[in-house]
């Protein structure tokens, strides 16, 4: 598998995975049952993680329309995005 393909294969799973963390976050905050100060933290958290799936979409996007690409960069943001998801799924089990 040549650098190209494997930066292409990480920014598709980092912006998935992204996407993932901001629709749970998005869903603990519309619940009603958790005070103030909680659901204004899941929003924050949930914005953040949309505008990384964003960022990591660009990128995505910059790779396949001209072929720059940072495999280091693209193999972090897949490991941030998927910490990301297992912190919120963690948290969502406590909430």
């Amino acid at each position: 598998m040549s650098s190209f393909a494997l930066a292409v294969f990480a920014l598709a799973i980092a912006l998935i995975a992204q996407a993932v963390a901001a629709v749970l976050a998005t869903e603990l905050f519309l619940y009603k049952c958790h005070p103030s100060p909680a659901r204004r933290s899941w929003l924050a958290l949930a914005i953040g993680s949309l505008l990384l799936a964003l960022h990591h979409g660009y990128a995505l996007e910059l790779a396949l329309s001209t072929g720059l690409h940072d495999l280091r960069q693209a193999l972090l943001a897949a490991v941030a995005a998927l910490l990301v998801v297992l912190a919120v799924s963690g948290l969502r089990r406590l909430a």
